[in-house]
């Protein structure tokens, strides 16, 4: 295809983002003229006959809002890749307590159809993000919906000059036919703007949202703190606290029989002896598990390494060179890489794995990738989305890339300075 036609190919992609954009934007005001042209059609000539046009302005308005917002959203992150953030509020879970009563968040109903419509309403009205829709389904139609709208409109213009009657009709033809091509191709790029402009969330509204994401992480960071501790507990009581006292009970019954019977004193003491030995021996592994010696001496780079000879897979660690971080993050992503390389052995059968530490300007992005099978994915209570929880703390992210059949890459990306 040549230069001609890649123009011509543009032009027309153009044009026709024109139109789609002049249809979003001047979707409201249709259902405003609908209305005036209503109370004119009924021959309102008082001003309380004009209460029903009025309220089908408004009842139009509110109702397609929030629906021209969420489709200008979706044609900007379509032709542009920007992603603008909604920041809508979410509704909370509806739950039934013992009285047979449900209870939304706001208020206590008889049912749980109630219940949810009660809350859907209180949220739309209660979201600054509702005003902010309104304020653009007004201001759209005078911005982009003017300048996108022109265009077909001096298309038609064009199409009506060149059938009329006279040199004038076909002067105002061409003109017209020139505005709709010049301007055609590129009069969609406003709506991007003024989208960028009046749709981002507010300061506030993503002040607030940051707000409740922080409470959710302290929530999860308590909840999994007090499981590690339990955890600790449980492995003290069942294993190095039985074996010492074991180990007490064989030096006590060693002393009572030193003078009766010494061989029998002497096994129990090589009985005790082996015990304190294993009693040692879970304790440097219960201590590991909460925080590797290898790791705060060494650094994580040689800590994934040391864990990569423990793990039954062929593992290649690759890192761009010595990282020392926060202790904190370094424990986190530790402790990240070991879930993943343990999924890869249990859940995955993989053979093989690959692990990149890499620092970059804005943190630490790590990955792990394996052979297996593949169809991982953080399903609620899992171990990945425990993992997602944690790096949430430090702001982190992780995404999951495993198709069936594998390879399962995962990626984890931590904040750091």
């Amino acid at each position: 295809m040549g230069r001609v036609g890649s123009w011509v190919v543009g032009a027309g992609v153009g044009f026709g983002r024109t139109c789609v954009a002049a249809a979003v934007c001047m979707l409201v005001p249709v259902v405003w003229a609908a209305a005036v042209g209503l109370g004119v059609w009924c021959g309102a000539e008082h001003p309380w006959s004009w209460i029903g046009p009025a309220v089908i302005v408004c009842a139009g308005t509110l109702a397609l809002a929030r629906t021209v917002c969420r489709a200008v959203r979706f044609l900007v992150a379509r032709w542009t890749g920007t992603d603008i953030a909604a920041g809508y509020l979410e509704a909370g879970p509806v739950m039934q307590l013992s009285t047979g009563y449900w209870w939304n968040g706001f208020s206590y109903e008889r049912s749980r159809r109630d219940a949810v419509m009660d809350q859907r309403m209180r949220l739309w009205w209660s979201d600054p993000a509702t005003w902010r829709d309104l304020r653009f389904a007004v201001v759209a139609p005078l911005t982009a919906g003017v300048v996108a709208t022109l265009p077909p409109v001096s298309l038609a213009v064009a199409v009506l000059g060149f059938a009329g009657p006279g040199t004038a009709a076909r002067l105002v033809g061409a003109g017209a036919l020139v505005l709709a091509v010049g301007c055609g191709p590129y009069a969609w790029r406003c709506l991007g703007r003024v989208a960028v402009r009046f749709l981002r969330p507010s300061p506030a509204m993503v002040l607030a949202e940051r707000v409740d994401e922080l409470t959710s992480q302290r929530a999860d960071a308590t909840v999994a703190q007090a499981a590690e501790i339990r955890r600790i507990e449980r492995d003290l009581h069942d294993g190095a606290q039985a074996r010492l006292v074991a180990l007490g009970l064989c030096l006590a019954t060693a002393e009572a029989l030193m003078d009766r019977d010494p061989e029998q004193a002497k096994a129990l003491m090589r009985e005790a002896r082996a015990g304190a030995a294993a009693s040692l021996t879970e304790l440097r592994e219960l201590i590991r598990g909460i925080s590797p010696p290898v790791l705060s001496e060494r650094g994580l780079v040689d800590a994934v390494r040391a864990l990569a000879l423990d793990v039954p897979l062929d593992v290649a660690v690759r890192a761009g060179g010595p990282l020392r971080l926060d202790p904190p993050i370094e424990s986190a992503v530790y402790f990240g890489v070991a879930e993943l390389l343990t999924n890869a052995v249990k859940h995955a059968g993989a053979a093989r794995a690959h692990v990149s530490l890499v620092r970059d300007d804005t943190g630490i992005v790590v990955e792990v990738e394996d052979d297996g099978r593949g169809g991982a994915d953080a399903r609620p209570g899992g171990g990945l989305a425990g993992l997602r929880r944690r790096l949430a703390v430090f702001d982190g992210t992780l995404a999951i890339t495993s198709p069936q059949g594998g390879p399962t890459r995962v990626r984890m990306a931590v904040p750091c300075e």
